[in-house]
């Protein structure tokens, strides 16, 4: 049907059109030179995996940890204090903290800023992509912030970009996972769908930058809004809030290629993904139309066990009306790893 057609292009490539379009949206040209600005240095942070990475934490300590993994070019504030609200709740200790080059976390200024072309191409291209670094580095970041807190293991919960981080982090460190939640996300197989083909003028009109603070904060709602769950209410005003207060804390356009960049050159964890052996949750908006609902089968279906969440009238987003159900599904989840294990923490 007419309403049913997507560009049929490598999901890594619908991603790097999300990428771009949130570039137009911040105004700021990349920066080539070692020296990150001012307001992108990290303020309470700890050292980790040879980066500092800029965390906080929720709950009680020893409560059992739930690390939760943001996406491409989102910095932690995206993760809604209500919906966090909601984990807590369900007796989790909640960590959410920046990925490397965004946020307050370190950026890699000195690494230079691969091109765009490169950065969005398909895994079918003749060159390879001038990927700074890939997911499993991103992985990385994650364990070693885990280390950093006194953390054996904990559960995991990845949205978009942070679902690929996630599951990079259950194929590599398998020991270090208790459950795994992958949420709104896809294995990296080039033969998905992509995006809706109506997104496209928009990722275009978003691509032209823009150095005054309103008018960006206006471009990123626009997107916001045609990624939104088309059935429930968009919270306009707490949405701006979250897209001026990430403007202001620090957006940087260059690390997001670098990151773009690492989704495309990891490739399709789709094989890897059948050693995966923590509990599994894949959850996904069956009207995603950045990445479609077809990705979050071939996830579920690539994983041992995996269980499946479908949500009517979900698009890429986390509306609040769904945070009770998701929170107790990613709940239901975690209840399923060894008793022996939810605690996260060395037996005395």
């Amino acid at each position: 049907m007419k309403n049913e057609r997507r560009l049929r292009l490598p999901l890594q490539g619908a991603l790097a059109l999300t990428c771009l379009a949130l570039l137009g949206a911040c105004g700021h040209s990349p920066r080539r030179d070692s020296q990150p600005p001012e307001s992108c240095r990290p303020w309470h942070s700890v050292r980790a995996n040879g980066i500092d990475i800029e965390y906080e934490t929720f709950g009680e300590e020893g409560n059992p940890p739930l690390l939760l993994i943001m996406g491409l070019s989102a910095q932690m504030v995206y993760w809604d204090e209500g919906f966090i609200d909601q984990l807590v709740r369900r007796g989790f200790r909640v960590i959410r903290f920046d990925n490397r080059d965004v946020g307050r976390s370190t950026h890699f200024h000195a690494a230079g800023v691969p091109s765009q072309a490169s950065a969005s191409q398909g895994p079918t291209s003749s060159s390879p992509p001038e990927a700074r670094y890939l997911l499993s580095d991103m992985a990385a970041d994650a364990v070693g912030l885990l280390d950093a807190l006194g953390i054996k293991a904990a559960h995991v919960v990845g949205l978009s970009m942070g679902g690929m981080i996630a599951q990079e982090f259950a194929i590599r460190h398998p020991e270090r996972v208790l459950s795994l939640t992958s949420l709104m996300s896809s294995t990296g197989d080039p033969s998905l769908p992509g995006p809706k083909p109506e997104l496209m003028p928009l990722f275009e009109l978003l691509l032209s930058p823009t150095r005054d603070r309103e008018q960006a904060i206006e471009h990123g709602m626009r997107l916001f809004r045609a990624i939104a769950s088309p059935g429930f209410p968009l919270d306009e005003a707490a949405l701006r809030k979250k897209v001026a207060l990430s403007y202001d804390r620090c957006y940087d356009p260059a690390g997001v290629v670098r990151q773009q960049a690492a989704i495309t050159a990891s490739g399709s964890r789709k094989q890897a993904l059948a050693s995966v052996r923590a509990p599994t949750l894949v959850i996904h908006g069956k009207e995603d139309p950045v990445i479609p609902v077809e990705a979050a089968i071939d996830t579920a279906r690539s994983i041992p066990g995996a269980e499946l969440l479908v949500v009517e009238g979900m698009g890429h987003d986390l509306p609040r009306e769904v945070w009770p159900r998701i929170a107790e599904a990613i709940a239901a989840n975690a209840a399923r790893a060894p008793g022996e294990r939810r605690s996260g923490r060395e037996a005395p």
